[in-house]
C-alpha cells in the first residue's frame, strides 16, 4: 500500500441515466483500487456492450472495448497475457444482459481460475434497448411485470461456484459492495461479483422497490490455487515462413488469375501455395486463397492464385483467365464462375457434367495417368507447359525442397503422357 493515492477514475461525468445504481459499484471499485495502492497503469478494464459498457472513459487506467457477452473471454485473454507482470490486475464489466448471452464465457473464466475479477451489474434486464427481461431477471421481478414468470432464472453465482471460481459473491445492499469488491481483487485467481442494480428507466425507480425483487446474498469460496500460466519460448511464425529469390524468368507480362477446383483432400490448396511459390521464384508477385467448405475432408476444395510482374493490390479473381478443374465437387462450386474469356482445363471424366458452349475448352486424361490426389498437381503442371506463364522448371524447384517430392516429381514428369 502507497501513501499517495492516484485516481482511478478520469473525473469524468457518469453517463448513467439519474437514479441508475451502476455509478455506485464504480465509485467502490475505485475506491478499493486506490486503498489497495493500484496505480492506473496497473489496471486494464474490459468493458462490454450496454449500459455497463459506457464506463471506458471513466477509467484512467488501461480500457477495452468488447462485443456483447464477450468481455469475461476477452478479460481472460488479458490476465492470462498479464500472469507474468506481478502487480497488474483485470477487471471486466458486464450486465446481465451480456451474462445471458455470454454465459459460457463466464464459466469458462471459472473453470480455469485464472487472476482475474468480473463485475457483474444485474439491473435484471436489458436496459439499453427497452428494457426487456434477461436471463437473469429474478422470479420476483417478473411476477411483477407478468412475463415468464415460471422461467427460473441463471444463478450465475452459484454456476460460477460450481465452474470453479475460487470466489462468487451477491451484493444487495450498497453498503457492503466495497467490503465484497474488495475481497474479490484481493483474491489470486477467478472472482465474480454479481451485484445487484437499479434500472430507474425500465425497472425499479427506489432501492426498497430493487431489495424486494433481488435474489438473496449469497458467498460461495473455492479452495483451490489460482492457476498460473507457464511461458514457453517459441519461435516465431515468421521463421517457418519461407522466402523466394527469383531463381527463374516469368514469360507472362500482365496480371494472370488461376482457378484451380476439385474435392477435399486432393491436394488443391497445396497445389495453389506451389503455384504462387514458383511464381515468386520466377520473380512475380503472387497471392493464393482457399476456399473449402467447414467439413474439410469432404465436398469442394477451390483455390484462387493472381501471379504478376507488378505489385497486386487487389487479390479478388472475379474473373479468372484460366480454370483448372478435376473434379464434380470442383466443377459444380465454379462453374458459375467462368466467363467466355476463360481458359478451361477439365479433367476427361467430366465431359458428361458440363455445357460445352466454353468457348476455350482442354480436356484431359489428367486422373487417369495418375491418382485423385494428384491430379491437380498434374493438371497445373500441364497449364504451366502449355501456357508459358513461368518456367515449369520453378514448381519442380519448389517441389524438391516437399517431403513428399518424390512422388510430386514424378507427377510432374508424367505431363510428357498428356501431349
Amino acid at each position: 500500500m502507497i501513501e499517495t493515492k492516484e485516481k482511478i477514475l478520469t473525473g469524468k461525468k457518469f453517463p448513467f441515466c439519474p437514479g441508475c445504481g451502476h455509478g455506485i459499484s464504480i465509485n467502490q471499485l475505485a475506491k478499493v483500487l486506490e486503498d489497495l495502492g493500484y496505480k492506473p497503469e496497473d489496471i486494464v478494464i474490459v468493458s462490454d456492450i450496454g449500459c455497463s459498457g459506457l464506463i471506458d472513459p471513466l477509467f484512467a487506467t488501461h480500457t477495452i472495448h468488447g462485443l456483447h457477452g464477450r468481455s469475461p473471454a476477452l478479460g481472460l485473454g488479458v490476465a492470462m497475457g498479464l500472469e507474468q507482470k506481478p502487480g497488474k490486475k483485470t477487471i471486466a464489466f458486464i450486465g446481465d444482459g451480456g451474462a445471458t448471452i455470454g454465459l459460457q464465457h463466464i464459466l469458462e473464466d471459472a473453470r480455469r481460475n485464472v487472476d482475474m475479477t468480473l463485475i457483474l451489474l444485474n439491473n435484471l434486464l436489458y436496459g439499453m434497448t427497452g428494457g426487456q427481461i434477461s436471463g437473469l431477471s429474478t422470479r420476483k421481478y417478473k411476477e411483477i411485470i407478468d412475463f415468464e414468470k415460471d422461467i427460473p432464472p441463471f444463478d450465475v453465482v452459484k454456476l460460477a461456484y460450481a465452474s470453479g471460481a475460487r470466489y462468487a459473491v451477491r451484493v444487495n445492499n450498497p453498503k457492503n459492495i466495497k467490503e465484497k469488491i474488495r475481497k474479490a481483487i484481493e483474491t489470486e485467481g477467478f472472482s465474480l461479483v454479481e451485484i445487484a442494480s437499479l434500472c430507474p428507466s425500465y425497472g425499479m425507480k427506489k432501492l426498497p422497490e430493487l431489495m424486494a425483487v433481488a435474489d438473496d446474498e449469497e458467498e460461495f469460496e473455492n479452495n483451490r490455487p489460482p492457476t498460473h500460466i507457464v511461458s514457453k519460448e517459441r519461435n516465431s511464425l515468421f521463421d517457418r515462413e519461407r522466402y523466394f529469390s527469383p531463381e527463374f524468368e516469368a514469360h507472362a507480362g500482365k496480371r494472370t488469375g488461376i482457378l484451380i477446383a476439385g474435392s477435399a483432400g486432393g491436394g488443391v490448396q497445396s497445389v495453389g501455395a506451389f503455384m504462387a511459390q514458383a511464381a515468386m521464384l520466377s520473380g512475380m508477385q503472387a497471392t493464393m486463397k482457399g476456399e473449402y467448405p467447414i467439413t474439410v475432408g469432404t465436398g469442394f476444395s477451390v483455390a484462387e492464385v493472381i501471379a504478376d510482374k507488378n505489385e497486386i493490390n487487389y487479390t479478388g479473381l472475379d474473373n479468372p483467365d484460366i480454370a483448372v478443374i478435376v473434379t464434380e465437387d470442383g466443377l459444380e462450386k465454379v462453374k458459375h464462375r467462368i466467363t467466355a474469356d476463360t481458359k478451361v482445363y477439365l479433367d476427361e471424366k467430366l465431359t458428361g457434367k458440363i455445357d460445352f458452349s466454353y468457348k476455350k475448352l482442354i480436356i484431359k486424361p489428367f486422373h487417369a495417368l495418375v491418382n485423385r490426389k494428384s491430379a491437380a498437381l498434374l493438371a497445373v503442371a500441364y497449364v504451366l507447359k502449355k501456357e508459358q506463364l513461368f518456367p515449369l522448371e520453378a514448381l519442380k524447384k519448389v517441389l524438391s525442397d516437399h517431403r513428399l517430392k518424390d512422388i510430386f516429381l514424378d507427377t510432374v514428369a508424367r505431363v510428357e503422357e498428356l501431349e
